[in-house]
């Protein structure tokens, strides 16, 4: 299933990402955002379990700001588990 997530606090406008049956992440594309972070992002959790990419990027801040790329993206794939319980 698609999702898109609006995300808050950061230079990318929104987040696309696809989560499997089995919890994978696949297909994460950023609205926005320094494209060279936010492809190696999506690059490497691609296939790689939901829950352990939320733990990875979760709480990880750019410069002073108290969130990031990465950070947003564990929170929409927090929400995207959620919604599908």
């Amino acid at each position: 299933m698609t999702h898109t997530y609006k995300t808050k606090g950061v230079c990318s406008r929104a987040i696309e990402f696809e989560i499997t049956e089995d919890n994978k992440v696949h297909n994460v594309h950023f609205e926005g955002g320094c494209s060279g972070n936010t492809q190696g992002v999506a690059a490497l959790v691609e296939g790689m379990d939901a829950n352990e990419a939320i733990r990875r990027m979760e709480g990880i801040h750019c410069g002073p700001r108290p969130t990031s790329c990465p950070d947003q993206l564990s929170a929409a794939l927090r929400e995207a588990l959620k919604s599908a319980q």
